[in-house]
């Protein structure tokens, strides 16, 4: 098992519920760079973007006597320092560019890809409905490039921690980097290893799966979440959708529900105003639960378009029972007609 840098351990800042076994997993480090306090000017390490007239964007930490290589001319890095959010530079060319702080859309989009990342649209609803901020611990499986780590981190930090497991090496070294390099690190703790075996960490507030087989680790995902814990995967295929709804149901895991976001963006012309040409549309499906206690009947919280659909698939069962049952007293001699109560 690889980790990154050890973390002071410690306690939980407001647990949830009380008298809980104690959290086996660690606080964050102190807070980085990236959450210092706000200066009115842009200093050495700062993260900024760049965007050219041409709307090229690129992620720049800033160092003295450093340069940049773009098509349109290099700019120095020392142009930009002693600057303000959202001044212009001009390239060895004479093209213009602004220098603007990055959005965390702007992380996740420039993050060097090893796989597939889960877009900004869905982090962003996935920090929003697995209920994060700071101070939480989340688990997340697998890495992938960190796209989503990135986002969560963004959330829990200073005070929160993620916990996040790659089994590939060449994902969980890139995933590191890319953490690295916008300064989240200090707020996951990563783990080269598989989740068969189940996470090391329980009372967790939030889990999330982005595996191809989700279905198969709920059980470690209920271990690993404290009672009531926030649960979330995404899946990009609907048969998948199926069986992980199924799982959810055998698994105690309650207040289900399956979303899909599509994004469409439109053309900033205030006299034609209209949509862009094209649009984010289909990413995968967002699938949202609840961990609850074992003790209490999960099938009763479960959608009331489920609860029908059980109740007709109930009494289709005893209808069809009742016709099998006629069939054979028919074929015995008995009644053609199942009896009536007669009038008192």
């Amino acid at each position: 098992m690889i980790e990154n840098d050890t973390m002071a351990k410690g306690h939980r800042l407001n647990p949830s519920v009380e008298n809980l076994p104690e959290v086996s997993q660690e606080k964050a480090a102190p807070a980085s760079s990236w959450f210092k306090p706000r200066s009115t000017l842009i200093e050495a390490g700062d993260l900024m973007l760049l965007v050219t007239t041409d709307h090229k964007r690129y992620l720049l930490t800033l160092q003295p006597h450093r340069q940049h290589h773009t098509h349109v001319g290099i700019y120095d890095h020392d142009q930009m320092l002693g600057q303000t959010p959202g001044a212009t530079v001009h390239s060895t060319m004479g093209y213009p560019a602004l220098v603007l702080e990055p959005s965390l859309t702007d992380l996740i989009q420039h993050l060097k890809r090893g796989s597939q990342i889960i877009y900004p649209k869905d982090a962003a609803y996935l920090v929003h409905r697995m209920n994060l901020r700071a101070g939480c611990h989340v688990v997340e499986a697998g890495t992938g490039s960190g796209g989503l780590t990135t986002a969560l981190a963004w959330a829990v930090a200073p005070t929160g921690i993620v916990f996040t497991y790659e089994v590939r090496a060449e994902a969980y070294n890139l995933a590191r980097n890319n953490l690295e390099r916008v300064g989240l690190l200090p707020y996951v703790k990563m783990f080269q290893r598989s989740i068969d075996d189940g996470f090391l960490q329980t009372n967790a507030d939030a889990l999330f799966l982005d595996v191809r087989e989700p279905w198969h680790y709920l059980e470690q995902a209920r271990t690993a979440l404290r009672p009531g814990g926030f649960f979330a995967s995404l899946v990009p295929t609907t048969n998948q959708v199926s069986e992980l709804l199924s799982a959810l149901e055998q698994h105690s895991f309650a207040d289900i529900a399956v979303e899909e976001l599509l994004l469409r963006s439109y053309k900033p012309v205030p006299d034609r105003l209209r949509p862009e040409d094209s649009m984010a549309a289909h990413t995968g499906y967002l699938i949202f639960a609840r961990s609850i206690a074992d003790s209490v009947d999960a099938a009763r919280w479960h959608a009331k378009e489920r609860q029908r659909y059980r109740s007709r698939q109930k009494a289709g069962e005893e209808l069809a029972a009742a016709q099998v049952q006629r069939d054979a007293d028919r074929a015995s001699g008995g009644l053609k007609y199942p009896p009536l109560p007669l009038p008192d």
